[in-house]
């Protein structure tokens, strides 16, 4: 990546989780002092652009559940660029992520090894259990590498979702590990003393009624407090108090 552009960091949106995909991106910008593009993967738009043509899946967890493959494709230029889920919440800057990568690696994320300790998740749904699960939830993608070059609108919209979110399009020794600090898995993981870099609400966050007491819920409240106290979020202010 060019020392002149701003990283680019696409975040996966989802109609029933707008508020969540808000908090995201203010955090993300908060932190990194607004010095990177925070761009959002609709589904919708993809479609409109004929980009993305599966059929839809009414069982997907969210409607970015195989959209976000299309990241590097979409980032258009070379270098690293980020894909993450929306029911992340940052607390660092995120330009430290793209800081020493290997540019001989294809795709760096969290290597999470778990069992899920809930059945079901967010809104009701079910919980799905399958290996590397959570993997593709935080995904820094070298877009020079050929095996991300092949990560094309056709293959995306072709390959099973097996295929995709267990990175069998990609070699073993060609997947970077990155510190949990950056995928941290609330209700998954006993809390830390410290406070990681992403939190990752994977199981349900403050924003549904049932989730107000996870870990770290005051933190995400606070800066859901902060981006209705912003110019862009308020409009948003009444709906959400």
């Amino acid at each position: 990546m060019r020392g002149d552009l701003k990283p680019k960091v696409f975040i996966g949106y989802d109609s029933r989780e707008e508020l969540a995909w808000e908090v995201c991106r203010h955090s993300l910008l908060r932190h990194s002092e607004n010095q990177v593009e925070a761009i959002p993967i609709r589904q919708n738009v993809l479609r409109e652009l004929g980009l993305y043509v599966r059929p839809h899946d009414l069982t997907a967890s969210t409607e970015f559940s195989l959209t976000r493959f299309l990241t590097p494709y979409l980032a258009g230029e070379s270098g690293w660029v980020l894909f993450c889920d929306c029911d992340f919440l940052f607390t660092a800057d995120v330009r430290e992520v793209f800081e020493g990568l290997d540019d001989s690696k294809a795709l760096y994320c969290v290597k999470h090894d778990y069992k899920p300790a809930y059945r079901v998740k967010m809104d009701g749904r079910p919980q799905s259990v399958y290996p590397r699960k959570n993997w593709s939830s935080f995904m820094l993608f070298n877009c020079d590498h050929p095996d991300v070059k092949a990560l094309t609108p056709r293959l995306v919209n072709t390959a099973t979702g097996a295929f995709l979110h267990r990175f069998e399009w990609l070699e073993d020794d060609a997947i970077g590990s990155l510190d949990l600090d950056w995928n941290f898995l609330d209700g998954e993981y006993e809390k830390p003393d410290h406070t990681p870099k992403a939190i990752h609400f994977t199981n349900g966050g403050p924003w549904f009624e049932e989730w107000q007491d996870c870990d770290f819920a005051d933190l995400w409240l606070h800066e859901r407090d902060l981006y209705l106290e912003s110019t862009h979020g308020t409009k948003r202010r009444l709906a959400y108090a």
